[in-house]
């Protein structure tokens, strides 16, 4: 055959094309099989590793799928709204679109190169008018069930620019385009209620075959704490300061009280006297991320603000300060501070000479509660509940509050309401109406979608971009016809990845966003494969619509994917992650033209754990370029032998290759379920090995029988090298692909052995191997090794002490000097 090289890829991407051998057969959805791989952002004109160790080895595990019987649906899209593109627009003044969608195109003719299975019948590109018109009418139906809402938040703000910046454009604490420091401005803008499914998205991970760590991190980003919620009065104020605590059993130990910076009360509750120190306090915290001001590492610091709140049992008047570690965000944006038992609180405390009391001792004498001392206890200094333990005191205390209006038992998460608005250009306009008599005004839905659009002026001014297009922002109230404003925001990208899922089905559906009774046999996806850095953000967010979408009746199913798997990360050579800036980047299009695409898939199959990642190796891919080397020269082996039928009976050579044959298709069928490419890699080098030494150790080769575990050979292969299964198949002498074949099946029969080799040691040195049959009892396993020839010398003069044998493994015999 001819060596296999790219001129071969090109061959069969053609014939598949030719054929439609990949196109997805509605017909038999009943079947089907719904793999899908993270899709990507076009933010550079070529595909790079990263997109082959994703898009290439989940294409592998998809083709087991087919040829075991289902119809498998492996869509591809682009996730092409987004802020790269955008920045890459005010750096050299090529539009967004213009630069997104060459992108596209070269990255959709280098995807095609890869000899994958995507069925490009499907495409989606969200930030074309036919995506975006159903992310609107989402955001709209979102607006009717009351999901989605406006208030103000704040932003990071470039003083400089005189613009918004999302997070990922904050470098240290400075604008990455000027360094100018970061403050934060508040602006009024679009949320979504997320919240409002935190026990529903809790609930529903339990029945996800998702990575553990995956599900566990958003059980912490929602995080579900049961406590309860106390009000503390304000002196000489009509205000309350309400709190959520897990501990109320430390409500004695409240010495002082902290509200977030940004809280409103600060505004109302500062004396005058202490207005300008706190007006420079909040400018200072302004200037921090929310990360530093969490950091353990980061000095807390605060002022107070000249008025006390009430000690809800004791009537105590207690300070009330800002602080840098209480957020807005979080919780209500105001903590009861108990020094004594909490570590934040007792730094800060010893930092301002606050009072810090005990109120909670240890339990036992064995326990050490140096102060803070932050566990369960007895409660000390606490009134009438003196000598409670912890979990009854907080059951007690929150009934007293109770009483007096002043408490209750409640549940709080730690996961807040999702901002999708963004004051920028490159993404998808909110479809709303802001009119000056009837307020807000969604767009009727059969004006949608609400066109991005093209000439835009991106200088950065402090203004929405939107907001300087006159042909966008003038617009008829859809309501009573005067003239209005559209809402100049866009949507966070997101929102366009937290349904494409749904749409990749029945993409070219122009009346709906799509047919439910298709999408009900479609969804969810049963696998779904890309990056842990997504676990608290895109994949929590396609949970939240699709709960939402089920409530609202446009599909019969909450979650939309079934199961989960993440890559690892191929690291450089040098083991750092890839850059150009490092010079560590690997580009594929340079291996590809060297060896072909089937090497460098089987490379990154072979080299590494899928679920791992690891440093890239030169010596690695001229190794799997031998491996291919030899399975070429054996099926020319294989072709110049006779076309005997095969043998009605096996001699030991073919039953040690057909055992090695049944052995790697039951471990690869196994290990594929797991994306354990190495291992099933490993798997078919054994079996060429074991076909390599039949030809060239057994007395006599049956050349059917040969020809017969090459064929299934290939087809093992198939997936892993579908360019080169191709041409191995068709030198078989196959007209049709191999991709149309059944996936091969063990038997459990096939893997008993006839005989079984062990080795025999002599006082723990090997000396010889025997074979033995595999029902032979024990005590006939010592006579054959007692006897076999290389043995006996090692047996004279000596007094055999006792004979130890390990069954499928070894006979070791003891022996001592006479």
């Amino acid at each position: 055959m001819a060596k296999y090289g790219k001129e071969t890829d090109a061959k069969w991407q053609k014939k598949w094309d030719d054929t439609g051998l990949y196109k997805f057969n509605r017909e038999r959805s009943a079947k089907k099989f719904y793999c899908l791989e993270m899709f990507s952002y076009p933010s550079a004109a070529n595909l790079h590793v990263g997109h082959w160790w994703n898009f290439g080895l989940t294409d592998s595990y998809a083709r087991v799928k087919r040829m075991q019987g289902f119809e498998v649906f492996e869509p591809m899209g682009f996730d092409a709204f987004g802020l790269p593109a955008e920045n890459f627009a005010i750096k050299t003044g090529v539009h967004p679109r213009d630069s997104t969608m060459q992108n596209i195109a070269t990255m959709r003719g280098q995807l095609r190169t890869m000899g994958a299975m995507f069925d490009w019948d499907y495409e989606v590109v969200t930030c074309e008018p036919d995506y975006y018109k159903w992310t609107q009418w989402l955001f709209l139906k979102l607006y009717e069930r009351g999901l989605s809402y406006r208030k103000e938040a704040p932003v990071n703000w470039c003083p400089s620019c005189n613009t918004s910046l999302a997070n990922e454009q904050v470098d240290g604490g400075a604008c990455e385009r000027c360094q100018t420091e970061v403050t934060k401005k508040h602006l009024t803008q679009w949320f979504f209620k997320i919240t409002h499914y935190a026990e529903a998205l809790l609930a529903g991970l339990e029945k996800l075959a998702w990575p553990e760590k995956t599900k566990t991190m958003q059980k912490n980003w929602i995080g579900r704490s049961t406590g309860a919620s106390i009000r503390f009065a304000v002196t000489d104020s009509t205000a309350e300061i309400e709190v959520f605590t897990t501990r109320a059993d430390t409500l004695f130990g409240c010495t002082y009280m902290v509200l977030a910076p940004e809280h409103a009360l600060v505004d109302v509750l500062t004396a005058p006297e202490r207005g300008d120190e706190v007006k420079l306090y909040r400018e200072y915290v302004n200037r921090q991320s929310e990360i530093d001001r969490l950091s353990s590492a980061h000095v807390k610091t605060g002022v107070w603000i000249g008025a006390h709140a009430i000690h809800p049992l004791t009537d105590d008047h207690l300070p009330i300060w800002i602080a840098d570690y209480v957020l807005a965000t979080y919780g209500t944006g105001a903590v009861m501070a108990v020094p004594a038992h909490d570590v934040r609180d007792f730094a800060f405390a010893t930092q301002y000479g606050l009072p810090i009391t005990r109120v909670i001792g240890r339990a036992t004498p064995e326990v050490d509660d140096t102060l803070p001392f932050v566990e369960d206890g007895i409660l000390v200094n606490s009134q009438a509940w003196n000598g409670l333990t912890s979990p009854a005191a907080r059951e007690r205390i929150v009934e007293q509050l109770a009483m007096s209006d002043q408490g209750r038992a409640t549940v709080n998460y730690r996961l807040r309401d999702w901002l999708v608005s963004r004051q920028r250009y490159w993404g998808a306009p909110i479809p709303i109406v802001h009119c000056a008599s009837c307020g807000i005004v969604p767009v009727p839905e059969s004006e949608l979608p609400v066109l991005l659009p093209y000439n835009v002026d991106f200088t950065p001014d402090g203004q929405s971009p939107l907001s300087k297009s006159e042909e966008f922002l003038r617009t008829p109230c859809p309501q009573c016809g005067i003239e209005a404003r559209r809402d100049t925001d866009t949507l966070d990208t997101f929102v366009c990845s937290s349904w494409y899922y749904l749409r990749y089905p029945d993409n070219r559906n122009a009346s709906a966003p799509w047919d439910p009774s298709h999408i009900n046999r479609m969804l969810p996806v049963d696998m779904y494969v890309g990056g842990p850095e997504h676990a608290v953000m895109h994949l929590l967010y396609a949970r939240f619509i699709t709960h939402a979408l089920c409530d609202m009746g446009y599909v019969n199913f909450t979650e939309p994917f079934k199961a989960l798997t993440h890559q690892g990360i191929i690291l450089g050579a040098d083991g750092e992650k890839m850059s150009k800036s490092k010079g560590n980047a690997v580009s594929p299009d340079a291996y590809i033209d060297i060896y072909g695409s089937d090497v460098f898939r089987l490379y990154l199959q072979f080299g590494f754990n899928y679920l791992e990642g690891g440093p890239w190796s030169e010596d690695g891919i001229k190794s799997v370029a031998r491996f291919v080397d030899r399975v070429e020269r054996l099926a020319d082996r294989v072709g110049e032998l006779e076309r005997g039928a095969r043998p009605e009976s096996l001699g030991p050579a073919e039953r040690e290759v057909e055992y090695v044959m049944h052995n790697s298709t039951k471990s690869i069928t196994r290990d594929i379920e797991t994306f354990g490419f190495n291992t099933c890699i490993s798997r078919l080098m054994e079996l060429l090995n074991s076909l390599n030494r039949y030809d060239t150790e057994a007395e006599r080769k049956h050349g059917g029988f040969m020809r017969e575990t090459f064929a299934i050979f290939v087809r093992l292969l198939a997936p892993f090298a579908p360019h080169l299964a191709e041409e191995l198949w068709a030198g078989l002498g196959h007209q049709n692909s191999v991709h149309l074949q059944e996936w091969p099946q063990h038997s459990e029969s096939a893997l008993v052995k006839d005989t079984v080799e062990l080795a025999v040691q002599v006082n723990g040195r090997i000396r010889e191997k025997i074979l033995v049959p595999s029902d032979v009892d024990e005590e006939a396993i010592k006579a054959a090794a007692l006897s076999a020839e290389k043995v006996a010398p090692f047996l004279q003069g000596t007094k055999i002490h006792k004979v130890i044998v390990i069954k499928g493994s070894l006979v070791n015999i003891v022996v001592k000097p006479e």
